[in-house]
């Protein structure tokens, strides 16, 4: 059954591919060969690169496939106006500096956080969007850029657009780019929405979004839903969600840098060492070469079987000892979060030293709670700023690990910076090398993996200097005008708002005590006329 699934779904594949060359490619005059030429005619209709990475990547070709229910001829056009939006915008061309530096720093559209089932958070901060048609480009370009991102590093995965309606204005209403987005899930990027979740809409809007199911479709009306702050939290963790929606999230959007915390893995121990102190730099080098021969060493002896010496030994126990050492001059951390693989130590935060203090290194203990071995990675948001030893392991049954972690390059911590511990069983016979991991967690299921989260905090000198905290209160002090400033901006915007409101209403009371004095002047005027 499965065989006979997979071989039709190789054909439908296959069929696609050959029509679309042949009844749209071919007579547009789009040619793959000018992609290898180095020369993209802009004439044609659509772009070469998406051309080609149509013949190449099956589950891009399942994608439109699927959203149209395996129907040829509907995938054949949903590509086809699909691809001319990506010629029009330039989709495979667009960087940060193609989107305006304000339009970034707003924060009306980002990345950041997971809901429940995992699914990545597409947030739209609605009240900060205003309708301008000078800028109506550029923020269908931004969408397109975060999307688009997105899709290259998580091929396949789904989002959840967070539609945040919370103190929007009648000027933030924009049925035109609400439909935009709706397009960009039904068409442009198919399969890439979980569900759309609505929180706190306006009574203003309920008529305008009766429009959007209508856009939707039958198939996708299901995937609103509409939340309030009680119920919002049915889908995503408080963990992920803003103070105003009812969560602890402490995020706040700020740019530069752009707002990014899909998880990567970080510089390992054989990874390069850059502005580290040359003894330290030295140490681990030299730490690491050791832990290579050694495990090249350990496989020679599986494999031949030698006598010990016990001087070896012992100088092997003094190595552990120097290991061991290393790691307990770090103060372990007191909370523990208990998971059902592993127990981890800090729970929520990694606690960094400041640059004077010279304690910029922390540690995270995992202690195997099962009875077998547990295999575990180490991801983070930032992986050029961090050094971890080690990052991709195992630990035995009851035994613990710790896990140092060291930012380099002179780089700083940040509070946006996360880490991802992910952890999951092994079976006994399973290698430890480095292969035998890489193989493991290419094979292992998504549901048989554990995942858990913890944020940066730097602690700071207890001897600040006077002349930094002077500067930072200059620094300090502009941000909060401009903060203010701001503020005041959206004050009088809001309070010009109120008034013009205010004047409405006071012109319908004239009007309407105009109107009843008429009405009451003609009442008496009948009356008279009927008793005289």
């Amino acid at each position: 059954m499965a065989e006979n699934h997979a071989q039709n779904k190789a054909k439908l594949i296959s069929e696609t591919r050959r029509r679309f060359e042949a009844e749209y490619v071919t007579g547009f005059g789009v040619h793959v060969k000018n992609m290898q030429d180095g020369c993209i005619d802009k004439s044609d209709k659509y772009d070469a690169r998406d051309v080609e990475r149509l013949q190449q990547d099956d589950n891009w070709v399942e994608s439109y496939l699927s959203w149209r229910h395996n129907i040829v001829d509907e995938t054949l056009k949903m590509l086809d106006e699909s691809f001319q939006w990506r010629k029009e915008i330039s989709v495979n061309d667009l960087n940060e500096s193609s989107i305006p530096r304000w339009l970034l720093e707003i924060g009306v559209i980002y990345l950041h956080g997971y809901d429940k089932e995992g699914n990545k958070l597409f947030w739209i901060r609605v009240k900060h969007h205003i309708k301008d048609q000078k800028t109506v480009l550029d923020k269908k370009k931004l969408i397109a850029f975060w999307l688009e991102r997105y899709a290259k590093r998580e091929n396949g995965k789904p989002v959840t657009v967070m539609f945040d309606l919370s103190e929007t204005g009648i000027n933030s209403i924009d049925m035109d780019f609400v439909r935009f987005i709706i397009n960009c899930f039904k068409v442009y990027y198919p399969k890439y929405l979980s569900k759309i979740v609505i929180f706190d809409m306006p009574w203003l809007m309920n008529a305008a979004f009766k429009i959007v199911k209508s856009w939707l479709g039958p198939e996708a009306v299901s995937l609103l839903k509409f939340t309030s702050k009680n119920e919002v939290q049915d889908y995503v963790s408080v963990e992920y969600l803003p103070p105003h929606m009812g969560g602890t999230d402490p995020f706040k959007y700020s740019y530069p840098p752009l707002v990014d915390d899909d998880f990567q893995t970080p510089l390992c121990e054989n990874g390069p060492i850059t502005s580290e102190d040359e003894t330290s730099s030295k140490e681990d080098i030299e730490s690491d070469g050791k832990e290579t021969l050694e495990t090249a060493s350990n496989e020679e002896q599986t494999a031949l079987p030698k006598k010990i010496n016990p001087t070896e030994s012992t100088s092997k126990a003094e190595e552990n000892e120097k290991v061991d050492s290393k790691t307990k001059a770090f103060k372990k951390p007191l909370s523990v979060f208990k998971g059902p693989l592993l127990h981890i130590s800090p729970a929520e935060e990694l606690y960094f030293g400041s640059t004077e203090s010279g304690e910029k290194k922390t540690l995270i203990v995992l202690t195997n709670v099962t009875k077998n071995i547990v295999a575990f990675k180490v991801r983070t948001t930032a992986p050029e700023k961090y050094r971890v030893k080690p990052s991709n392991s195992s630990c035995d049954p009851g035994a613990s690990v710790d896990i140092v972690v060291s930012p380099h390059g002179g780089l700083t911590v940040s509070a946006q910076d996360r880490f991802l511990i992910m952890a999951a069983e092994m079976e006994q016979s399973s290698g430890t090398g480095p292969a035998e991991f890489t193989q493991f967690w290419k094979e292992v299921p998504r549901n048989k993996v554990t995942e858990h989260r913890l944020r940066c905090h730097t602690v700071e000198s207890s001897k600040p200097n006077t002349l930094t905290l002077k500067d930072n209160a200059f620094n300090i002090s502009d941000k909060t005008s401009e903060d203010i400033c701001l503020q005041l901006s959206r004050l009088l915007e809001s309070n010009r708002k109120l008034e013009d409101q205010v004047q409405r209403c006071i012109w319908f009371q004239q009007l309407l005590l105009s109107l009843t004095i008429l009405l009451l002047a003609f009442v008496i005027s009948f009356f008279y006329l009927l008793y005289s």
